[in-house]
């Protein structure tokens, strides 16, 4: 074999099934939680879900402090403000409450509690996760949406003030302690936040396994995870209380956070600066952008592309790669128009004239360099134009 020697981990504890929020007061008392910061966003209080899980820890005999001042891109201030409503309760524990967003700020907030900021010292890009040691506080991660597989995921992003990017923070030390997945949570996610999340976790997975890199366990887990999420994801729009549907939609965006250990693509790259520049829902844009990432992939990558439109029922064996290929892109597309989401950026607002910006900033984002196929920044440009 002449890869490189390869470390492989997946640690994660996972709790799930309907009610798995049921299992906090345990799970708390395992990590020795007694006082929790609860961190999560105005959303999630106004549904509901909040006070949801705050009785379910009174109960339990916990004393939780809600912080749900979370942006629906997470920005630094968050992170800072999270930290000092931390600090003035005495907290011993932080629980994350929500989607990718609040989810990520609570990795942040616990990573300052013990380290100093700036935080940009620790962007992956820098090797910053040399400067992360252990003894983060404990985390008990609960997803209310089934995008990013954040709950069982080893990296952050917050837009950082001092270079108006999404900066990616990644170390085994952010993994949460636990994941209680409980599908129940998500049944009342809206159509369009259904759509959005759902296709950040198609995207993960698919992504993932187009990455360079030797990773069999991740493709193992990628082609499973685009499968569950393309069979799963039109019916969980269309019908929120299918709790069949949600619950493997759940499962499908942890098979993408883990399988993403591996790497991301161009896709990614493109999408961040869509959110920190342009404040658009990550995972709406990953759609959208995710077929011109795959068309300009295929002179690369038609046999692994082959494989996801195999694994996601798309086409059989006996066809040919470049016809296979073809075909997912053109499903991908469709996939789109079912679930009711635009099919370009210029739909969400994005113009021309913001293209050079965006293409600058892609190229400063790391997810392309694992993509399979070398991206420049004029290629970044064109792909920003082909989704206008």
């Amino acid at each position: 074999m002449s890869n490189p020697i390869s470390v492989f981990s997946f640690p994660t504890r996972i709790v799930f099934g309907p009610g798995a929020r049921r299992e906090l007061g345990a799970e708390a008392k395992r990590l020795g939680i007694a006082r929790p910061l609860l961190v999560t966003d105005a959303g999630v209080v106004a549904c509901g879900i909040a006070e949801q899980v705050l009785s379910e820890a009174r109960r339990a005999g916990l004393n939780p402090t809600l912080f749900a001042g979370v942006d629906p891109n997470p920005v630094e201030k968050n992170v800072q403000e999270g930290l000092e409503a931390y600090r003035l309760a005495h907290c011993d524990g932080v629980i994350g409450l929500g989607g990718g967003s609040p989810l990520d700020a609570a990795k942040a907030i616990r990573l300052v509690a013990i380290h100093p900021f700036p935080l940009e010292q620790y962007d992956d890009q820098l090797d910053g996760a040399a400067k992360i040691r252990g003894g983060l506080p404990p985390m008990i991660a609960i997803a209310t949406t089934a995008g990013t597989g954040s709950e069982v995921g080893r990296s952050t992003v917050i837009i950082l003030k001092s270079t108006e990017r999404k900066t990616v923070i990644f170390s085994s030390h952010l993994m949460p302690n636990v994941a209680l997945a409980d599908p129940e949570l998500t049944l009342g996610m809206p159509p369009k936040i259904t759509a959005g999340t759902g296709l950040d976790a198609l995207t993960h997975n698919v992504e993932a396994y187009l990455a360079r890199g030797y990773h069999p366990l991740c493709d193992a887990i990628a082609l499973q995870g685009a499968r569950l999420a393309l069979r799963n994801l039109p019916r969980a729009v269309h019908n929120g209380k299918d709790l069949e549907a949600r619950s493997n939609m759940l499962m499908a965006a942890m098979m993408g956070a883990v399988a993403f250990q591996k790497g991301l693509g161009a896709v990614h790259s493109l999408a961040h600066p869509l959110s920190s520049i342009a404040n658009l829902h990550h995972g709406t844009v990953n759609g959208i952008l995710l077929p011109h990432v795959l068309e300009f992939n295929r002179q690369v990558s038609e046999d692994r592309l082959r494989d996801l439109a195999m694994a996601m029922e798309i086409q059989t064996s006996d066809r040919p790669a470049a016809e296979s290929a073809a075909a997912l892109v053109t499903r991908m597309r469709e996939l789109l128009e079912e679930v009711e989401i635009p099919p370009t950026l210029g739909k969400l607002g994005v113009t021309a004239e913001m293209i050079p910006l965006l293409a600058k900033k892609a190229m400063e984002d790391a997810c392309h360099q694992s993509n399979p196929r070398a991206c420049t920044e004029s290629d970044m440009v064109a792909l920003y134009a082909k989704a206008l």
